[in-house]
This record gives C-alpha cells, sequence and structure tokens, in this order.
C-alpha cells in the first residue's frame, strides 16, 4: 500500500490498470495497424504514423511497442517468408487480438464520454 496526496493506492490497482489501459502511443499503434488493412509491420508503420501524426517516429520505439503489445497479448506476429527473397529482411507482420479491438473500442466510447458537452472552438476564442 502506498499513500499519495490523501489517497490509498494498493499496488494491485496499479497492476491491473496498466494491464487494463492502452498508453497514447500504443493506441496510435493499433489504429495505424488497422488503418493499414488490419496487418502491418514496423517501417509501414512508421509511415503511416508520421503521416498522419506530423511527428518523426523512431522505428526503434515502433518496434519496442510492437513487442510490448505483443508480450500483453494484444498483438499476434507472422514472419513473412517471400520478404526475404525481395528485400533480403525478414518482415514481421503484426495483427491486433480480440483483445485489442475491445480494447480500443473501449478506450474510443470512454473519450467520447469525456468530450461530450465540451465545446473547445468556443474556449479557445476566449
Amino acid at each position: 500500500m502506498r499513500r499519495s496526496a490523501g489517497y490509498v493506492c494498493y499496488e494491485h490497482c496499479h497492476s491491473a490498470m496498466a494491464k487494463e489501459t492502452l498508453g497514447e502511443f500504443e493506441h496510435q499503434l493499433l489504429l495505424a495497424i488497422l488503418r493499414l488493412g488490419g496487418e502491418a509491420y514496423s517501417v509501414s508503420l512508421v509511415l503511416e504514423l508520421e503521416e498522419r501524426t506530423g511527428r518523426e517516429i523512431a522505428q526503434a520505439a515502433v518496434f519496442i511497442a510492437l513487442r510490448r503489445l505483443e508480450s500483453k497479448g494484444l498483438l499476434t506476429s507472422r514472419l513473412d517468408e517471400h520478404a526475404i527473397e525481395e528485400t533480403g529482411r525478414v518482415r514481421r507482420y503484426f495483427k491486433p487480438t480480440p483483445e485489442a479491438m475491445r480494447r480500443l473500442k473501449e478506450t474510443r466510447r470512454a473519450l467520447v464520454r469525456l468530450w461530450e458537452g465540451l465545446d473547445l472552438a468556443r474556449d479557445e476564442a476566449s
């Protein structure tokens, strides 16, 4: 048990929450895979994320996040044997699991509820 600013927090709450919630980059990565047809490899994901977010994305960051999502059971992967012939390198394709899809939908619903009733255009004008 930890106490922080008057709140009591049990360790199992943090570990359960960490398993259930998606980080912003993980969320973006899963959405990019879906935008690319539901299965993608790291280089195509870097390009898609850079185009959609307008930010520079490190391939290493994508690879690490893909492996983390796979270890959480949110992605499956397969090696593409044909890519070896074309490029000389093995290409690993990643695909979201049903659990990843559930979490994406859950996150979307929660964000929509949080945004309901907010008029940021009005707030920015003041």
